[in-house]
């Protein structure tokens, strides 16, 4: 077995002699936690829920787990739709269903939103995973309620 020195790229193993370059292992992870409350009436926002990962390589994957917690009331005369969106760097890499959260007028729904997602950043630089909640109307539509913990979790798996 060998290994090969290379001044522009490092040392490189045999694949699946050395745990950090064989395939499909955790390189690295990461959690973030939030219980600040969020509120939005209409519109997107941030939900406060964010975390930043430095892939070790560009062919890594990155996998997300996040989950959520919401309270949405209504008392609007009209429908009222929400949903979860995740960005990475300020592109959108998931985009939920439009009725994820949907509610008749003069209702509440307390719910937790999860997300299990695997993501190719092909990058080695910082990366920003932020999720955000759109809804389209109502009225106190809470992100975070109760202090209860929301939480996103990034894992790099090496390819």
């Amino acid at each position: 077995m060998s290994i090969v020195l290379d001044g522009s790229n490092g040392v490189t193993f045999p694949n699946g002699s050395n745990p950090q370059a064989a395939p499909s292992k955790v390189l690295q992870v990461v959690n973030a936690t939030t219980t600040t409350q969020i509120a939005i009436t209409s519109g997107s926002a941030s939900t406060g829920l964010t975390a930043s990962i430095t892939p070790l390589f560009s062919t890594s994957k990155v996998l997300l787990n996040i989950s959520q917690q919401y309270h949405i009331g209504n008392s609007t005369s009209a429908n009222c739709y929400g949903y979860f969106y995740v960005q990475r760097n300020g592109t959108t890499i998931y985009t939920g269903n439009t009725a994820e959260v949907q509610l008749s007028s003069g209702t509440e729904l307390a719910g937790r939103w999860a997300l299990t997602w695997l993501d190719s950043p092909a990058s080695t630089s910082s990366t920003t995973y932020t999720v955000y909640f759109t809804v389209s109307s109502g009225n106190g539509t809470v992100i975070n309620n109760y202090s209860i913990p929301a939480s996103i979790t990034l894992m790099e798996i090496s390819q």
